[in-house]
């Protein structure tokens, strides 16, 4: 969710009055947007956009200017999570170029996941010519249709004099309000179209418009922030409960200032890691399926919830009538109206930027004096912390996952970019690693979508040139994308690459022991021959190592970080290590299960979830 304000251009664009096609149109829209790198294959619809993309970095090769690098992935969807994870890392619109058909297909999953996760990313995608639309011609595929379901906004162009204009509609609506990812289906007639660049111009959308102008005026005026704090005046046990909202707002600021002026604990989402730092006494690190057993706790006893940028979506609230059970109020502040009222009722509600709204409420707080001392609370929590930390079995002779990601993090101190795949991995890097800041955890949340974590890394990367990156993936989760490895090495990616091999699908493999009497159906591969090491070789990593022996896991995590240039790193890890605390689908919090090493308020037997509730 973005604050993210339409600023006017200035006039008189050096470009303004010239003929050129729509191509180069679409090319020169990208550069006055800021596009620092474009991630896209090629293909017959799209030839036109690419070869445009090189004369523009010729000329500025002449000019000497900053030239716009296209980035050629293995495939289609890993160019979507490239553009996906320069996104989420700088916080800037992330550009996809893909041809049509299959090209646009195999970027479906992409779009839809950074829909789920409030993503601006831009797919520019090529179509056939606008004659042979609808004639099932060679490589066609309905992309408005496909994309409409799963996009915030999807446009096919075929009136060309509207190309221009269209371009830039399309990155103010992926980037305003809740961002997302924005379509544009251009016809390849539209591409070779000559006509003049006006520089300037966006698409007629007033009710769009007028719904951003409502949320960038939107304020918490004085009687409504009288009234939260009269609420938060007669709690004893207040909490945060932050979401992706925060980082996507980007609100972390703020949000700190704010719990650390009235002294209120926070626990984010999944999404909302590192919107307050983890390492802060304030922090009570993720709630939710997989959070930790004190932070769900605390969401138990509070009192009061101040719910930020969070949609108290299934994985946190699963049984919304048990959710904060002891909160006599619920406060929500949101960019999305539809998410208020959507799954919890509240008691006060904000619509509007959450910056702003966070700012407002700290100043009408310091202003009025508020003085409730929360100093027990937090000592309840403390306790909690210390009672129900985080712990696994340390004394195994097998490598432990959380073990080799405590070593990471140890000497990665909070401030590294970790992406992950989807699995027991990213759950054990959610719990286990510190982020010292937003945009520095990159996941895909709401879709879950296995194969994210390398190709977001390469984004990153690219994003962030000077950040440590890591990729902590799973053995199932990298064969999704794992031709990207080779996309590493080729633009010399210093990149750091972790698989935790546990043979097979760790995740599912867990709630068939749990919840279907131990019976791995398709989900256990040890009888697979695939050699990672040898895999990451034949794509160019000079650093390719095998981890087997937990004496040697200091040194090597060591190494391997320190590792100029692209690192690839598999680890053999215990084949049974399970992801803990964990609250089964249908449950509450009382029933959350927190294996052998972590202690529980309640003796919780497992039971077997209903059709409905799987996964």
């Amino acid at each position: 969710m973005s604050d993210t304000v339409i600023q006017p251009r200035p006039a008189g664009h050096p470009l303004a009055g010239q003929r050129m096609s729509g191509a180069r149109m679409i090319m020169q829209v990208l550069a006055d947007e800021g596009v620092t790198t474009i991630f896209g294959y090629s293909g017959g619809a799209i030839l036109p956009t690419f070869d445009a993309v090189f004369l523009y970095n010729q000329e500025a090769s002449r000019a000497g200017a900053a030239q716009i690098p296209l980035i050629v992935p293995a495939n289609e969807q890993g160019a979507g999570f490239m553009a996906a994870g320069y996104a989420r890392a700088s916080g800037r619109v992330g550009v996809c170029v893909v041809t049509s058909g299959p090209g646009a297909t195999n970027t479906v999953t992409p779009v839809r996941d950074c829909m789920a996760d409030s993503v601006p990313i831009v797919v520019i995608s090529g179509q056939v010519s606008t004659a042979a639309i609808g004639t099932d011609a060679f490589q066609e595929a309905p992309v408005p249709s496909l994309m409409g379901s799963v996009a915030k906004h999807i446009f096919l162009v075929t009136d060309p004099t509207r190309l221009e204009s269209t371009m830039r509609t399309a990155f103010e609506i992926a980037r305003t309000g809740r961002p997302g990812p924005v379509v544009v289906d251009v016809p390849k007639d539209v591409q070779n179209w000559e006509g003049v660049f006006r520089g300037e111009g966006v698409l007629p959308i007033p009710g769009y418009r007028r719904r951003m102008q409502e949320l960038a005026g939107a304020s918490i005026d004085a009687s409504s922030a009288a009234r939260f704090f009269a609420m938060l005046s007669e709690a004893h046990r207040p909490l945060i409960y932050a979401g992706g909202g925060v980082i996507n707002g980007n609100a972390a600021g703020s949000l700190a200032e704010f719990a650390s002026s009235f002294g209120i604990p926070v626990v984010t989402t999944l999404m909302g890691i590192g919107a307050l730092d983890t390492t802060s006494p304030l922090s009570l690190r993720m709630l939710g399926m997989h959070g930790a057993a004190f932070a769900n706790y605390a969401v138990d006893d509070c009192d009061f919830l101040i719910a930020v940028g969070a949609r108290f979506d299934d994985r946190v609230a699963g049984v919304p009538d048990k959710f904060a059970r002891n909160a006599r109020r619920i406060v929500h502040l949101d960019v999305d109206r539809a998410e208020v009222n959507k799954v919890k009722r509240v008691h006060w509600s904000h619509v509007g930027l959450v910056d702003e709204a966070l700012r407002t409420l700290t100043r009408h707080g310091r202003d009025s004096r508020f003085g409730a001392d929360f100093g027990p609370w937090r000592a309840e929590v403390a306790e909690l912390r210390r009672v129900y930390a985080m712990n696994y079995d340390r004394a195994s002779p097998l490598i432990q996952p959380y073990y080799v990601i405590e070593e990471i993090n140890r000497r990665a101190r909070g401030e590294a970019i970790i992406t992950t795949g989807v699995g027991q991995h990213q759950m054990w890097a959610a719990q286990y690693c510190d982020f010292r800041g937003p945009r520095q955890w990159l996941t895909s949340g709401s879709m879950g979508t296995m194969g994210f974590g390398l190709p977001a890394a390469l984004g990153a990367q690219f994003a962030q040139p000077q950040r440590l990156v890591i990729d902590i993936d799973g053995d199932s989760s990298i064969r999704m994308n794992i031709g990207e490895l080779e996309t590493a090495t080729t633009y010399d990616l210093p990149v750091k690459v972790v698989v935790l091999n546990n043979f097979g699908d760790g995740m599912v493999k867990q709630w068939q022991k749990l919840f279907f009497k131990g019976r791995l159906s398709a989900s256990d591969r040890s009888l697979h021959k695939k050699d990672f090491v040898k895999a990451a070789q034949a794509d160019g990593f000079r650093y390719a190592v095998r981890l087997e022996h937990k004496a040697d896991v200091p040194r090597v995590i060591e190494e391997f970080l320190a590792f100029r240039g692209p690192a690839f790193l598999e680890v053999m890890i215990d084949p049974d290590a399970g992801v803990y605390p964990m609250v089964g689908p249908g449950q509450s919090y009382e029933d959350m299960i927190t294996g052998d090493f972590i202690p529980s308020r309640h003796k919780v037997d497992i039971k077997t979830p209903g059709p409905s509730e799987m996964f």
